[in-house]
Protein backbone atom coordinates (compact mmCIF):
# COMPACT_ATOMS: atom_id res chain seq x y z
CA UNK A 1 0.00 0.00 0.00
CA UNK A 2 1.59 3.52 -1.18
CA UNK A 3 0.30 6.97 0.82
CA UNK A 4 -0.06 9.94 -1.51
CA UNK A 5 -0.25 13.03 -0.31
CA UNK A 6 -2.15 16.34 -2.01
CA UNK A 7 -2.11 19.60 -0.79
CA UNK A 8 -5.48 21.25 0.83
CA UNK A 9 -6.32 24.79 0.58
CA UNK A 10 -5.10 26.48 4.17
CA UNK A 11 -4.61 22.82 5.51
CA UNK A 12 -1.54 19.93 5.85
CA UNK A 13 -1.25 17.74 2.98
CA UNK A 14 -4.21 15.17 2.82
CA UNK A 15 -3.08 11.89 3.39
CA UNK A 16 -5.29 9.34 1.07
CA UNK A 17 -4.87 5.83 1.31
CA UNK A 18 -6.32 2.90 -1.23
CA UNK A 19 -7.63 0.06 1.34
CA UNK A 20 -7.35 -3.19 0.49
CA UNK A 21 -10.94 -5.04 -0.37
CA UNK A 22 -10.53 -7.67 2.37
CA UNK A 23 -10.77 -8.33 6.10
CA UNK A 24 -6.95 -6.62 6.47
CA UNK A 25 -8.59 -3.27 5.96
CA UNK A 26 -9.25 -1.86 8.66
CA UNK A 27 -5.74 -3.27 10.38
CA UNK A 28 -4.38 -1.33 7.50
CA UNK A 29 -6.41 1.69 7.56
CA UNK A 30 -5.50 2.01 11.62
CA UNK A 31 -1.54 1.93 10.82
CA UNK A 32 -1.74 4.06 8.04
CA UNK A 33 -3.52 6.68 10.46
CA UNK A 34 -1.33 5.90 13.37
CA UNK A 35 1.72 7.13 11.65
CA UNK A 36 -0.22 10.05 10.58
CA UNK A 37 -0.76 11.48 13.55
CA UNK A 38 3.02 10.26 14.59
CA UNK A 39 4.03 12.03 11.70
CA UNK A 40 2.07 15.14 12.62
CA UNK A 41 3.27 15.49 16.57
CA UNK A 42 0.11 14.16 17.65
CA UNK A 43 -0.13 11.94 20.83
CA UNK A 44 -2.17 11.46 23.78
CA UNK A 45 -4.69 9.27 24.65
CA UNK A 46 -7.19 11.26 21.95
CA UNK A 47 -4.87 9.10 19.18
CA UNK A 48 -7.06 5.39 20.74
CA UNK A 49 -9.93 7.55 20.34
CA UNK A 50 -8.97 8.13 16.47
CA UNK A 51 -8.09 4.83 15.60
CA UNK A 52 -10.68 3.07 17.01
CA UNK A 53 -13.18 5.53 15.17
CA UNK A 54 -11.11 4.21 11.77
CA UNK A 55 -11.56 0.60 12.57
CA UNK A 56 -15.37 1.62 13.41
CA UNK A 57 -15.19 3.43 10.01
CA UNK A 58 -13.78 1.30 7.73
CA UNK A 59 -15.29 -1.77 9.25
CA UNK A 60 -18.89 -0.46 8.65
CA UNK A 61 -18.31 0.56 5.25
CA UNK A 62 -17.18 -3.09 4.33
CA UNK A 63 -19.80 -4.55 6.17
CA UNK A 64 -22.98 -2.43 5.60
CA UNK A 65 -21.81 -0.27 2.57
CA UNK A 66 -20.04 -1.18 -0.72
CA UNK A 67 -16.72 -2.79 0.40
CA UNK A 68 -13.99 0.49 1.57
CA UNK A 69 -12.01 2.23 -1.32
CA UNK A 70 -9.52 4.72 0.37
CA UNK A 71 -9.48 6.28 3.80
CA UNK A 72 -8.26 10.38 3.73
CA UNK A 73 -6.58 11.82 6.60
CA UNK A 74 -6.76 15.50 6.82
CA UNK A 75 -5.16 17.72 10.04
CA UNK A 76 -5.80 21.78 9.85
CA UNK A 77 -6.36 24.14 12.57
CA UNK A 78 -6.39 21.55 15.73
CA UNK A 79 -8.94 19.48 13.85
CA UNK A 80 -8.44 16.21 12.23
CA UNK A 81 -10.87 14.67 9.44
CA UNK A 82 -11.06 11.15 8.53
CA UNK A 83 -13.12 10.16 5.50
CA UNK A 84 -13.87 6.96 4.17
CA UNK A 85 -14.93 6.33 0.84
CA UNK A 86 -17.11 3.26 -0.72
CA UNK A 87 -19.01 3.21 -3.55
CA UNK A 88 -22.41 2.25 -2.07
CA UNK A 89 -25.13 5.49 -1.72
CA UNK A 90 -26.90 4.00 1.16
CA UNK A 91 -26.98 6.27 4.35
CA UNK A 92 -25.43 4.98 7.29
CA UNK A 93 -28.04 5.32 10.07
CA UNK A 94 -27.02 5.76 13.92
CA UNK A 95 -29.20 3.17 15.97
CA UNK A 96 -29.54 1.86 18.79
CA UNK A 97 -28.53 -1.70 19.03
CA UNK A 98 -30.07 -4.43 21.00
CA UNK A 99 -28.71 -4.49 24.62
CA UNK A 100 -27.76 -8.41 24.07
CA UNK A 101 -26.47 -7.89 20.24
CA UNK A 102 -22.12 -8.67 20.26
CA UNK A 103 -21.94 -5.95 16.84
CA UNK A 104 -23.87 -3.25 15.73
CA UNK A 105 -22.17 -0.46 17.85
CA UNK A 106 -19.44 0.66 15.33
CA UNK A 107 -21.47 4.49 14.39
CA UNK A 108 -22.36 3.79 18.13
CA UNK A 109 -19.10 4.31 18.92
CA UNK A 110 -18.10 6.96 16.18
CA UNK A 111 -20.46 9.24 17.58
CA UNK A 112 -19.78 8.75 20.99
CA UNK A 113 -15.52 9.24 20.26
CA UNK A 114 -16.13 11.99 17.40
CA UNK A 115 -16.93 15.57 17.95
CA UNK A 116 -19.07 15.43 14.87
CA UNK A 117 -19.17 12.78 12.25
CA UNK A 118 -21.82 12.55 9.11
CA UNK A 119 -21.62 11.38 5.56
CA UNK A 120 -22.04 12.66 2.15
CA UNK A 121 -22.79 11.83 -1.15
CA UNK A 122 -19.95 12.22 -3.97
CA UNK A 123 -19.94 10.84 -7.46
CA UNK A 124 -19.44 7.32 -7.30
CA UNK A 125 -20.55 6.79 -4.05
CA UNK A 126 -20.40 8.22 -0.60
CA UNK A 127 -17.77 9.39 2.42
CA UNK A 128 -18.33 8.93 5.67
CA UNK A 129 -16.45 11.18 7.96
CA UNK A 130 -15.64 12.34 11.73
CA UNK A 131 -13.83 14.88 12.96
CA UNK A 132 -11.70 15.00 16.05
CA UNK A 133 -9.92 18.38 17.95
CA UNK A 134 -6.69 17.56 18.28
CA UNK A 135 -3.92 19.66 19.38
CA UNK A 136 0.03 19.07 18.41
CA UNK A 137 2.78 18.49 20.78
CA UNK A 138 4.76 21.41 19.38
CA UNK A 139 1.50 23.42 20.04
CA UNK A 140 1.43 23.16 23.42
CA UNK A 141 5.08 23.93 24.46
Amino acid sequence: MTMSKTRSEGSLPVVSLPLPVDVTAPAVARQAVRTTLGNLGLDGPEVDDVLLATSELVTNAFEHGEKPDRLEVEYSDGRLTLRVFDSGTNRPKLKEPSPMAARSRGLQLVHALADDWGHELCSGGKYVWAVFSLARADASA
